[in-house]
């Protein structure tokens, strides 16, 4: 434990203690060290106090904060090493039972710094598998004055410098299945959670259609999927699974789930690359979104080693949904608290 973090939980537990005494119905957020990059500290001692029940932590993200790696590494092992970093930093409490939110992150939305675009997209995906809380930096399109100069321009903000538009409007597209619970308590399936498979460079999900071909599109309009103990992809409303058929072709869907071309493995540094073999020679493919969103299978690229390479189309997260799927009751069901007692809705 470093010198900080014992005067970190004391002030912390002090002030904990003091929000606490002024309204004990109210959350009390703490937290860490380096400008909130890392709860590290709490591995070797947790916060003691004299409450329970209403304590949350709160890290920050951003790809400046990761050293570099996205600018020098090769995408994919960028993206597994500091995923492991951000888990030893902060993540772990999560496992441990604790709530834990992102109260930053951000990158800058003109579009154009390579390390913040690959940052994000990573974000993203662990967002989604994690069902994470977040807050983005900044709204604000400029400021008045800052740094001595006029109408300093926000290269994070989400609006333009005018504040009158979004300053990146593919983002919000991005950001929207992110916006409301994949999991979570009064959801419709809460009790028997499927998966859903994420795209995060486009902020997608998987959908297969009626002609046994797939697509990207919501998340709110995906399929219950099952992600198998022997890797396989199956729809789980028709049994059907995931077939790979050529290199450069659409994926589809079929019922014989016992073929290697079948079998979905996990493969990179990133663990995003959803990858099959060739039943008739072997060859190796990965999922791959086309320019039309269609999915298609195609040679793995990108893999390691490559600092230029761009994998991100082929990059999907497998992840755990509890919301209701297509044709299901679109009204949430929130815990019951009731009963209310009636009122009359005549004048």
């Amino acid at each position: 434990m470093s010198f900080e973090a014992p005067i970190k939980m004391l002030v912390c537990g002090t002030g904990a203690e003091a929000v606490h005494a002024a309204n004990p119905n109210v959350l009390v957020i703490l937290s860490g060290l380096d400008f909130d990059n890392t709860l590290s500290f709490l591995h070797s001692k947790k916060a003691e106090l004299q409450f329970t029940g209403k304590l949350v932590y709160e890290q920050h993200w951003y790809g400046f904060s990761d050293g570099g790696n996205w600018e020098i590494r090769n995408q994919n092992d960028a993206c597994g090493i500091v995923v492991d970093s951000i888990w030893a930093k902060g993540l772990f409490l999560l496992q441990q039972g604790w709530p834990l939110f992102f109260s930053e992150f951000g990158f800058d939305m003109s579009g154009t710094h390579i390390g913040d675009n690959r940052y994000l997209t990573c974000f993203l995906s662990v967002a989604a598998e994690m069902d994470l809380d977040w807050a983005i930096w900044a709204l604000q399109g400029s400021y008045y004055i800052r740094e001595g100069i006029l109408a300093y321009d926000e290269s994070y903000g989400l609006l333009s410098w005018d504040w009158c538009t979004a300053r990146n409007p593919s983002f919000i597209k991005r950001i929207n299945s992110l916006q409301t619970p994949f999991q979570g308590p009064g959801l419709p399936n809460s009790r028997e959670p499927y998966n859903v498979i994420f795209h995060p460079q486009t902020g997608l999900c998987v959908l297969a259609k009626a002609s046994k071909s797939l697509e990207l599109g919501p998340c709110d309009e995906s399929n219950a999927w099952n992600y198998t103990s022997a890797y396989e992809l199956v729809v789980k409303s028709t049994g059907q699974c995931l077939q790979a058929k050529f290199v450069g072709e659409n994926a589809k869907l079929g019922t014989d789930c016992s073929k290697p071309s079948s079998k979905w493995q996990l493969i990179s540094n990133s663990r995003m690359h959803v990858s099959a073999e060739l039943t008739k020679n072997g060859t190796r493919v990965c999922l791959d979104a086309g320019p039309d969103g269609a999915i298609i299978t195609n040679q793995c690229k990108c893999l390691t080693l490559d600092p230029t390479c761009d994998p991100e189309s082929q990059w999907f997260k497998v992840i755990l949904s509890s919301r209701d799927t297509p044709g299901g009751s679109s009204i949430l069901q929130l815990p019951s608290v009731g009963p209310w007692p009636q009122t009359s809705l005549s004048s």
